[in-house]
């Protein structure tokens, strides 16, 4: 492991402050992921700047029906949260879905969010890999791709999952994140957080430099809604995704009013899949609309050599979850 300053911000002025002094500078919470790539050199950063102390640890209600979530809330307590629970179970149900008790135990929310991809070139050191060496090339696309590369949203550039349940789940509710950073607050809507590689696959999220994650803001839930997360994979625990979906379903009768879909596994951010939405609004909650609206998520796929089963396993976590959230 390289040497690098540490340093314990007070306030998120001073952390942002404090970040912009490194010229690369990583923000440290519960360090589950980045310490890792710390230990491995794959990222080396000259300053840590540690967030624990600032006040972004609670669960809020809003007057809007929304949810607000500080940063450091943990995995553990986000999915523990009686309010998360009765109003947003898919979003428990993917947390309770990733890593350990242990890991959940330290993992924070925006930690979530900002957690890199675990395709094994990128973390090996020496493959080719645009994400961690722009232009040296993809080894994955020619090499072994099964477990960590997707189908949907991949490009000549880079085939790597996004590895987040969490963010599966976040991306199906609707929300928003907040920052702050040199030039003040924004927020930036969940959905364009995080970006597709395109041909800068280095560039995985909408952050400006030094800019802070403060919270996680979540759209209030649809109404008589039930919702739920599925995870397919090789293993039952500490596995990623091969496939998952989080779905948001509300019915009238057996009619579908509204719904919500995300997947998880088979792209390279969390996949919202809105046109599939749109073509179940209406419609009866069956086997055949379940299915239509699965072909629909998967039409665009580009299956590679070892992974194109995920196609048809994407479209089987769509159809089995919306047929349990309907049943």
């Amino acid at each position: 492991m390289r040497a690098f300053d540490y340093s314990r911000a007070d306030s998120p002025d001073q952390a942002v402050a404090t970040h912009r002094e490194g010229e690369a500078a990583a923000y440290l919470a519960g360090g589950t992921n980045l310490l890792d790539m710390v230990k491995i050199d794959v990222m080396q950063p000259d300053r840590m700047v540690d967030v624990n102390r600032l006040d972004l640890k609670r669960i809020e209600q809003l007057d809007d029906g929304r949810v607000r979530i500080g940063a450091l809330v943990t995995n553990t307590d986000l999915a523990r949260d009686e309010r998360i629970m009765k109003d947003y179970p898919v979003l428990s149900e993917a947390l309770l879905s990733g890593a350990s008790t242990q890991l959940r135990n330290k993992a924070t929310t925006a930690g979530n969010v900002m957690q890199r991809v675990r395709c094994p070139y990128f973390r090996d050191g020496v493959s080719p890999c645009n994400k961690r060496e722009p232009g040296s090339g993809c080894a994955a696309i020619g090499g072994y791709n099964r477990s960590v590369h997707a189908v949907l949203g991949t490009s000549d550039k880079c085939i790597a999952t996004h590895p987040s349940d969490m963010c599966v789940a976040m991306a199906a509710i609707g929300a928003t994140v907040h920052v702050r950073g040199p030039d003040g607050e924004r927020e930036i809507d969940f959905l364009d957080f995080h970006l597709l590689p395109g041909d800068t696959p280095w560039q995985e999220h909408a952050l400006k430099e030094n800019e802070l994650i403060t919270h996680v803001t979540l759209e209030a839930p649809i109404r008589d809604s039930r919702s739920g997360y599925l995870k397919l994979r090789d293993r039952e625990s500490y596995q990623f995704a091969l496939a998952s979906s989080a779905v948001i379903v509300a019915l009238e009768g057996n009619t579908i009013r509204e719904a919500r879909i995300a997947l998880g596994g088979v792209g390279t951010k969390p996949w919202r899949a809105k046109e599939a939405e749109q073509a179940l609004k209406g419609q009866p909650a069956n086997e055949q609309s379940f299915q239509k609206a699965a072909d629909i998520v998967m039409r665009d796929a580009t299956p590679y050599e070892h992974n194109a089963f995920k196609i048809p396993l994407g479209k089987q976590a769509v159809i089995r979850n919306l047929t349990t959230r309907t049943a």
